[in-house]
């Protein structure tokens, strides 16, 4: 079982801390923590109180959290992560628009960010500003720095978010993608700025030390469809199989309900993609069981049933009831509520 990645956003000075540490340690008898997304950079900034990677400090503040995880025999991969579009002034360096694929906004979007007020809450998206062709170099080596750092906070690997309608899916959606350089146009062009980043990381952390998380068909911060998604994803798989990473982590963005990422998708691409497989996403045991006896993934992942249950792998070993999340305390705040007090599973009871 590995534990999906989950903003939280409870580090309020973007270091992680004692909290965040504790938080992860509970959780560590999962086979593999996949970190909230860290910023690699004050850009790559989409919500507020999350912990960053860039600085010196935000590096001493993961090594804390890997030490837990470490001393209680788990493990943990960062994952790296720049949201493009998807950010507020608030948030940007002077206060600057954000930066995307093209100057496409996401419209009817919100973050978790600064009201004009000081006060932290829910609003609007910016209109971002496209990146220059060198701009797009220069992200890469922010990802690259930032995979460097997780090395030296002793992460076990990196994790590149690329799905959710962040800034690599940006580039890959040809509606958000309105380039007309190396980076824009054929699906070749619009997958060639996420391939370049995972081999300038691959050189410095291993490729078997950098997985990827996508989103295929996910239309999730106004992201529309388009003709070409199976396509893309496709050459993307074959893409990757190649370079011998950690997985590749697919995530189905209609949990609870209808699965976008069903067999139709998941044949070609384990055709397309000899190496590990992780899905996420309204994800249960049985769903779990079904898909990896059919070879069509390698490793399930979980996410909120982790929020509430951080002895989630027991519980699911032994049968044990879940105890429900408190979705009002998924994000923001600092202390233990909704946090680090969620208690584990009492066999006494049954």
């Amino acid at each position: 079982m590995v534990m999906a990645p989950m903003t939280r956003a409870r580090c309020v000075d973007t270091i992680a801390g004692a909290d965040t540490a504790e938080y992860y340690r509970q959780r560590a008898t999962a086979g593999l923590i996949v970190t909230e997304g860290t910023p690699i950079s004050p850009e790559a900034q989409g919500y507020a109180y999350v912990p960053g990677i860039w600085s010196s400090k935000q590096v001493a503040g993961w090594q804390t959290v890997t030490d837990a995880v470490h001393d209680v025999g788990g493990r943990i991969f960062a994952q790296l992560w720049h949201v493009g579009r998807l950010s507020h002034q608030s948030l940007q360096p002077e206060r600057q628009r954000p930066v995307g694929a093209g100057a496409v906004p996401a419209n009817d979007c919100m973050t978790f960010a600064f009201t004009d007020e000081g006060t932290v809450g829910f609003v609007n998206v910016a209109e971002p500003r496209p990146l220059s062709t060198e701009e797009v170099g220069r992200v890469t080596r922010d990802f690259v720095r930032g995979a460097a750092n997780a090395r030296e906070a002793s992460f076990d690997g990196v994790e590149l978010h690329g799905a959710n309608g962040y800034l690599f899916e940006q580039f890959l959606n040809p509606s958000t993608n309105t380039r007309t350089d190396r980076y824009g146009g054929s699906i070749q062009n619009r997958a060639r700025f996420l391939l370049e980043t995972v081999d300038r990381v691959s050189e410095v952390n291993g490729s078997t030390r950098v997985g990827i998380r996508l989103s295929p068909f996910s239309d999730l911060f106004d992201m529309p469809a388009y003709a070409e998604a199976a396509d893309t994803y496709l050459y993307l798989a074959s893409e990757l199989s190649r370079r011998d990473l950690a997985y590749v982590h697919l995530i189905d963005q209609l949990p609870g309900g209808d699965r976008i990422v069903g067999d139709d998708f998941l044949v070609p691409f384990r055709a397309e993609y000899g190496g590990t497989i992780i899905l996420a996403g309204g994800m249960t045991r049985d769903l779990a069981g079904d898909l990896t006896e059919r070879g069509l993934i390698d490793l399930a992942a979980f996410g909120q049933p982790f929020i509430a249950n951080p002895d989630l792998v027991e519980r699911m070993q032994n049968g044990w009831p879940q105890t429900t999340p408190d979705r009002d305390s998924y994000y923001g705040g600092a202390g233990a509520e909704g946090y680090l007090d969620y208690p584990r599973f009492d066999p006494a009871t049954v």
